[in-house]
């Protein structure tokens, strides 16, 4: 029996080796590999959720706003006076038409009410949406609502605070528009001069509208939900799964994705869930938690964002293809090159291997013998390639990172930074301000009409409109000064460095003058006019929050007074 030389067995046991190690090294380096990327995706879908709900925040927050805003007009209290006068009758006109106004600037409002405290709560101005429309409802059609919640809840509170209703399909037979659909209602108090609550003033939203905005801005794989404080679902991919109470059949977020139970515990603030987790549905869902209503009422929302799961291993299942391609590359060639020259190949195959486990560890390989023409320098020029595989794999990852943090602080229409980044950037103003002692002039500009624009020549044109404001407005200020877009027509300068409080004028003024000629739209000039409300720093306000309301306030006073002006904000006269 012929007996088998030591190159031979040796060959045989590098080969063994060789072809074990490349594949303990592939598994590790997918499995390694795999969950980084899993876990990467992960965290980006629920850095998504979390701007998601910050963006819900902030617009219930200017929901909050507007309400209280109205509450506060002059011609509420007048309207809600002891007599039917001329003067209450005329300040019912008015507010009439300011909550028409209102309603055409966000679609979103489904109705705006300025009700009594007295006579059983009767409505005073009520103005509907209708249609594309709104339509105002006078005499006997106007109802007494001093049993609902949202009315005798308002009127136990005092001057600014804003009442939230539940999250419930809208149950009044006199609202067409929105019968049987989601809505929720704002409301705050209406308090005269000497402390006393006169009634409220109340906007009702139109969830579904509202969501169907929001929606449109993600991707079309993307899928929202969203649950009360007791995990009822109130938004839903399925609509036959919402407001389960409302018939009697509860259904709950947390018996279809039960880690959500620790949300609605209090235990954590957010919560990813994935098939191997508690979902069973193909898919990665990210929650969080947010605020929602009185502190201590103990209300609270829970916000989801769902991708399909082989969108968020994608990377991962490329990966995994590409792993399993060199394996057996790998294998074969420790086959071949074993049986050829056991010895000689001893050392080079130790440096694959070793070059194979750096890469494995995220760490660069060595010197690999590249330029060889044989086995081994396909070998090496597989290491190589691999090592570009994963590093290409990696910076993709990194590159998408950075798209959604700029995603998550600009617009994406216009380029400028969004409401978040702009709320950064007034907080780092006034820390300056404070240092320096010097005045800064926050400036609201609202563009007038801009409705009529996107209903006559559509959201294109309307798109573009907005592209070419954000432009020239960046072209008129000065290379330090900030120019941002809050949303929709709203827009916001921030000039710093200011010699006096009378420059906030010359600063108005002087965007308010570029407004002046025709824009170029769609080939066509187009005069597009704006009303610009000023707050200056540190006259008007201290705080970000005074400064923007500020702002805001003297914009809605230039709108009243016949738009495409700019008013800078006077004390008490939005009161």
């Amino acid at each position: 029996m012929a007996r088998i030389g030591i190159a031979t067995r040796l060959g045989l046991l590098l080969a063994a080796f060789g072809v074990l190690a490349v594949v303990l090294t592939g598994y590790y380096t997918y499995l390694n590999g795999s969950q980084r990327l899993r876990l990467a995706a992960e965290r980006d879908l629920l850095t998504a959720t979390q701007v998601l709900g910050r963006s819900l925040e902030i617009s219930l927050g200017k929901v909050a706003r507007d309400v209280g805003v109205l509450a506060r007009l002059p011609d509420a209290v007048r309207a809600l006076g002891a007599e039917d006068t001329p003067d209450a009758q005329a300040a019912r006109d008015g507010l009439a038409e300011s909550f028409a106004a209102m309603m055409a600037s966000y679609p979103s409002y489904a109705r705006i009410r300025l009700i009594g405290g007295a006579d059983h709560g009767l409505e005073q101005v009520r103005v509907d949406r209708l249609g594309s429309g709104t339509v105002r409802l006078t005499g006997l059609a106007l109802q007494e609502k001093g049993h609902a919640p949202y009315v005798f809840e308002t009127l136990r509170r005092g001057p600014g605070q804003v009442y939230l209703s539940d999250i419930g399909l809208n149950r009044e037979d006199d609202a067409p528009t929105v019968a049987g659909q989601p809505i929720l209602r704002v409301a705050s108090p209406v308090i005269d001069g000497d402390g006393v609550v006169l009634g409220v003033a109340v906007i009702t939203l139109d969830l579904q509208r509202y969501f169907g905005q929001l929606h449109q801005d993600l991707p079309a794989s993307y899928r929202v939900y969203l649950a009360n404080h007791r995990g009822d679902f109130l938004v839903h991919p399925d609509p036959a799964q919402t407001f389960g109470f409302e018939h009697g059949r509860p259904l709950l977020v947390q018996q279809t994705y039960p880690p959500v139970a620790e949300l609605i515990e209090g235990r954590r603030g957010s919560v990813v869930v994935t098939p191997d987790s508690g979902n069973g549905d193909g898919e990665a869902v990210a929650f969080v938690r947010l605020p929602f209503g009185d502190v201590d009422d103990g209300r609270f929302l829970v916000l989801g964002l769902s991708q399909p799961l082989d969108e968020v291993l994608a990377l991962s299942t490329s990966q995994r293809q590409s792993t399993l391609e060199l394996v057996l590359l790998f294998s074969l060639l420790a086959v071949g090159i074993s049986a050829l020259v056991a010895r000689a190949v001893t050392g080079p195959v130790n440096t694959m291997a070793n070059a194979v486990m750096a890469i494995s560890r995220g760490e660069k390989a060595g010197v690999l013998p590249v330029h060889r023409q044989d086995e081994l320098g396909v070998l090496a020029r597989s290491v190589a390639h691999m090592q570009q595989q994963i590093a290409s794999q990696l910076d993709e990852l990194e590159h998408r990172r950075s798209e959604l943090d700029h995603l998550a602080h600009h617009d994406s229409l216009t380029g400028l930074p969004n409401r978040r980044m702009f709320q950064i950037y007034l907080e780092a103003a006034i820390t300056r301000a404070r240092r320096s002692g010097k005045p800064f002039a926050l400036l609201f500009v609202d563009l007038d009409h801009f409705k009529e624009i996107n209903d006559e020549r559509g959201h294109a044109v309307g798109d573009e409109v907005l592209r070419a404001v954000a432009n020239r407005l960046r072209a008129h200020v000065r290379a330090d000064d900030t120019v941002a877009r809050l949303g929709g027509d709203e827009f916001t300068v921030l000039e710093e460095n200011l010699e006096g409080p009378e420059d906030a004028a010359l600063v108005a003024a002087k965007l308010h003058d570029c407004f002046l000629e025709p824009f170029q739209i769609d080939g066509k000039p187009t005069m597009i006019g704006a009303s610009i409300g000023v707050s200056l720093y540190p006259t008007h306000g201290e705080e970000a929050t005074d400064l923007l309301s500020n702002a805001d306030n003297a914009m809605y006073h230039a709108k009243l007074e016949g738009r495409n002006s700019f008013r800078v904000y006077a004390e008490g006269a939005g009161e």
